[in-house]
């Protein structure tokens, strides 16, 4: 017999909304018609609000971000049905931008966007921009940024990202941070010479976002909820400059051994000739006594 279907699990802010930022689907599902590798992919599964909020306040409040917010895009990478993007719209960056690599999760996500900035109670939303294509790719904002990334995916995806942050930010010098939730690969960055991490720590859900994360993961096997997630949030601060070389010293050129030699030979003659001519020698200088240079080397 079969069994019937289990109900998709709707999270608060979708009812509240009136979006589709719910639900759980694998990178197998992501990597459709996109030619990336199945695994260096994770999963989509939309960030709680209520860390997003708590990551957000820590990064205003607590370390020091080198522009204002309101001259800051937040970028998420790998923005999925665009949850994140969605929660960060309502403060007030410069704007807020996400790049999708899936079409089909882009897709929903752009309809997102369009029911969320419809609805009465955000009449002041930052501008909302996404694009589908492969972050390790896309161009970057131009101009102070703060990445966000929920694990999208693993460490050879990862590498290449942080590798096109890098050639940006040599072309186009600016302020760009990194929020890190969910930190599979926290201990590559940490060892990183182009970031400097600024937070760490856990970070949990509120009571409703946790209610929900449960409902939603007992649908399925692979994964499980703490109720928190673990977090980091990074600096790029570029490349340790290389020491430049000091100049080689010019060395004078050596004599031949035999010129050395007669130099010397000649040079002895000439100091026993000026001995013999000087008057009788002044006595010596008395010698200072052991024990007052022992003296001096202990006051010194």
């Amino acid at each position: 017999m079969k069994q019937p279907a289990s109900t998709p699990v709707m999270h608060p802010f979708d009812r509240k909304f009136g979006t589709d930022t719910s639900g759980l689907l694998t990178g197998q599902v992501i990597a459709r018609g996109t030619g990336a590798v199945v695994e260096e992919l994770t999963a989509y599964y939309g960030i709680a609000p209520s860390i997003l909020h708590t990551l957000l306040d820590i990064w205003l409040t607590r370390t020091e971000p080198e522009n204002e917010i309101e001259h800051t895009v937040f970028l998420d990478v790998g923005a999925g049905k665009g949850r994140a993007m969605l929660v960060a719209s309502q403060y007030p960056f410069l704007r807020v931008e996400g790049i999708e690599l899936s079409p089909r999760l882009a897709r929903v996500a752009e309809a997102n966007i369009a029911k969320f900035e419809q609805h009465p109670e955000n009449d002041e939303l930052s501008p909302l921009k996404l694009v589908q294509d492969d972050a390790t790719k896309h161009p970057l904002p131009v101009g102070a940024s703060l990445a966000f990334l929920f694990h999208p995916f693993e460490l050879p995806m990862l590498k290449r990202f942080v590798a096109h942050v890098e050639r940006t930010l040599a072309e186009h010098p600016h302020p760009f941070d990194l929020i890190y939730a969910n930190t599979e690969h926290d201990a590559w960055l940490d060892k990183h010479p182009s970031f400097e991490r600024v937070w760490f720590g856990n970070v949990p859900m509120s009571p409703e976002d946790h209610k929900a994360d449960m409902a939603e993961i007992a649908q399925q096997k692979e994964y499980g909820s703490t109720g928190d997630e673990l977090c980091a949030i990074y600096r790029f601060v570029g490349q340790p400059e290389t020491p430049k070389a000091a100049p080689l010293k010019k060395t004078a050129a050596r004599k031949p051994a035999a010129a050395k030699k007669t130099a010397a030979g000649t040079k002895k003659a000439a100091a026993k000739k000026a001995v013999a001519r000087k008057a009788p020698a002044k006595k010596a200088a008395a010698r200072k006594s052991p024990a007052k240079l022992a003296s001096r080397r202990a006051k010194s």
